[in-house]
């Protein structure tokens, strides 16, 4: 099998990651994993969503902040083997590899909790303190991001690595 060859770009992984809303989050709980699907909006290298203030997903990223998020659509139907040929779909994915953060004061839970509802609706409203209250927010920020688009059985495969300090 040929080796990958990856182009080093970020501007289509962004894309995906701004148009999708559902994600699965990958953590490790006690040595196994567990992967958690998800809203989830993305700004600028971070990928941001809410949850209940306690919790399982919680609990594994203050014991292992490190974490995967991914995100895949097909776009068309899976085409028939026929004569042989591996099966076939267009489609695209993104695997982000982060640190996540739970964010705990509320000046600044509410700025992230504002930001995330807006990705998933741009024109919302600014959210209640009263509900900022009872909701948590994580922050992950994207260390390495890789992904792969198909096209007609021609892929084409990103990477990108943020220069974080």
């Amino acid at each position: 099998m040929a080796a990958r060859r990856f182009v080093e770009s970020r501007t289509e992984m962004e894309r995906i990651l701004r148009e999708e809303t559902v994600g699965y989050l990958g953590l490790a709980v006690d040595g196994q994993p567990y992967v958690v699907p998800l809203n989830y909006g993305y700004v600028d290298g971070r990928i941001l969503f809410h949850c209940a203030l306690s919790g399982r997903k919680l609990d594994a990223i203050r014991a292992n902040p490190r974490v995967c998020f991914t995100v895949g659509r097909q776009s068309g139907e899976v085409r028939r083997h026929g004569t042989g040929d591996p099966c076939h779909v267009d489609s695209d994915s993104v695997i982000c590899f982060g640190t996540a953060r739970i964010v705990e004061g509320l000046d600044e839970r509410e700025r992230v909790l504002n930001e995330f509802n807006r990705c998933l609706r741009p024109q919302a409203e600014p959210i209640m303190r009263k509900e900022v209250e009872g909701c948590c927010a994580v922050e992950i920020i994207v260390h390495e991001m890789t992904g792969r688009q198909e096209r007609e059985r021609k892929r084409t495969y990103w990477r990108y690595c943020f220069e974080r300090e």
